[in-house]
């Protein structure tokens, strides 16, 4: 998976997020707020397309993304523990996911400096490999 900033001239403030694959996949963000952290799913993105996940100029230095195609061969994954839940949601909280009727799923983070748009490239995995990016 990878990731740059946007920097053409021209270009629409924004976090979009790129698949890049043959499948649909749907994808979830995470990012701290005043409040405390949120959680908000599922984008739903076609093969071969880009969907704004967050419209406008980007207020956080730090953003997470878990996703996963809708064939459940391929995630694209992390090391920060974030709540997510099965349908739409938005979730405020990072703690006690389970116990309040969420999964806890591993987001990876980006670090999008002071940046006012970033993009995310979802990728194939190598063959080789087991799915998980």
């Amino acid at each position: 998976m990878l990731s740059a900033p946007l920097t053409a001239v021209g270009a629409r403030a924004d976090f979009r997020v790129c698949n890049g694959t043959q499948s649909l996949v749907g994808v979830s963000i995470g990012y701290r707020v005043e409040a405390g952290w949120t959680t908000e799913g599922w984008w739903r993105i076609p093969a071969t397309t880009c969907k704004s996940i967050i419209e406008g100029p980007l207020s956080s230095r730090y953003y997470y993304v878990y996703a996963e195609d809708a064939d459940g061969r391929s995630r694209w994954a992390g090391p920060i523990d974030l709540c997510i839940a099965e349908n739409e949601f938005k979730i405020t909280g990072r703690k006690d996911c389970l116990k309040r009727g969420y999964q806890r799923m591993g987001f990876r983070e980006y670090d999008t400096g002071e940046q006012a748009s970033w993009m995310v490239q979802l990728t194939e995995a190598p063959r080789s490999e087991s799915g998980n990016q």
